[in-house]
């Protein structure tokens, strides 16, 4: 048997294993912080976490946030830069933006009342997977989600040669998600499945003997799991040259609010122009990544500060912009 397009299949996860599921879960799901119960706003933020992130590394960070907010409201009227500190480490900062938006918005809004999917996802930072995780794990709305892990354990499950990166796949694999819900807790079905993935369902050596549902699993029959989910097309990187303008007074850096580059938008950061070089660049000080850039960095120090900036102690800048990138800037310069 091979893998099969997702279009030709009716697939359905039957209630019998979503029950071995639902058991294996209660009985073997990992001690995390985050599941000590259903406040929806500590669910908010585990999840935002999470995406990018492994649960090992997100603890910390986790439990050191909440200590410093709280509360909605406490997040509400923080600053961005106290985010930005607490966030320090865990990357893709336009999470953190995003939260410090929605926050303000929700209190704004009354916090968190039992909200769908639907009402969630009008909010900066609220995709689809993050609405419908919130509003099933907090509020037992009976929706399914669809991250990296569910996506490998569907795929797998059901022998699937599915484009999840593309609409309609992902729309058909949302919908198998939905499904595996219905007359269950979505609150434990949701976290199972993301458990089965991250834990048994793995990446590469998936640990398919001791499986729950392997008996079931069409891609464990037909040995083709590990040809499952297929790999996205790797996106092209982009060559991006950064010229950095460096003044320093008094153990003060010049700094503005980045408003050229395509990433650390609205970060605080050295002046500078960007260019595409078609080409590695010959001269420059570092290099860095972010995302899909390849980014080349040449630091240039002047000897008057630059129209638009402002000055800041240097201690603080890793509080203002933690970034590694800034980081590097400040090693370099």
């Amino acid at each position: 048997m091979t893998t099969q397009p997702i279009a030709v299949l009716k697939p359905i996860m039957k209630p019998l294993v979503v029950k071995k599921l639902e058991t294996w879960f209660l009985k073997h799901q990992r001690d995390l912080p985050w599941r000590q119960d259903q406040d929806p706003y500590k669910v908010w933020i585990s999840e935002t976490m999470l995406q990018q992130t492994t649960s090992q590394a997100v603890i910390g960070y986790f439990q050191r946030f909440l200590k410093r907010f709280p509360s909605l409201k406490s997040l509400s009227e923080s600053s961005i830069e106290e985010v930005y500190e607490m966030w320090a480490g865990l990357g893709y900062y336009s999470r953190a933006r995003n939260l410090h938006k929605a926050a303000m918005e929700l209190y704004k809004d009354g916090g968190f009342n039992n909200q769908s999917y639907k009402d969630l996802i009008k909010y900066p930072g609220f995709g689809p997977y993050t609405s419908r995780s919130l509003s099933s794990i907090a509020f037992e709305e009976p929706v399914g989600v669809l991250d990296g892990n569910v996506i490998r354990v569907l795929s797998r499950y059901h022998n699937f040669k599915a484009q999840w990166w593309k609409t309609t796949d992902k729309n058909k694999l949302q919908e198998l998600s939905d499904q595996s819900v219905q007359g269950f807790s979505s609150r434990v079905i949701n976290q199972a499945l993301m458990e089965l993935g991250a834990t048994i369902c793995t990446p590469t050596n998936p640990k398919c003997l001791i499986c729950p549902v392997s008996s079931s699993c069409k891609a464990f029959k037909a040995q083709t799991q590990e040809e499952l989910p297929l790999k996205k097309p790797k996106k092209q990187h982009k060559l991006i040259y950064l010229n950095f303008y460096i003044y320093k007074q008094n153990n003060q850096l010049a700094l503005e609010k980045n408003s050229t580059s395509p990433f650390l938008k609205g970060q605080l950061l050295p002046p500078h122009d960007i260019s595409e070089p078609a080409a590695k660049p010959k001269e420059f000080d570092f290099q860095h990544s972010i995302t899909h850039y390849k980014i080349f960095v040449k630091i240039n120090k002047v000897k008057s500060k630059p129209q638009k900036t402002q000055l800041y102690p240097i201690k603080d800048i890793k509080k203002l912009t933690p970034s590694s990138l800034v980081d590097k800037i400040l090693k370099n310069y």
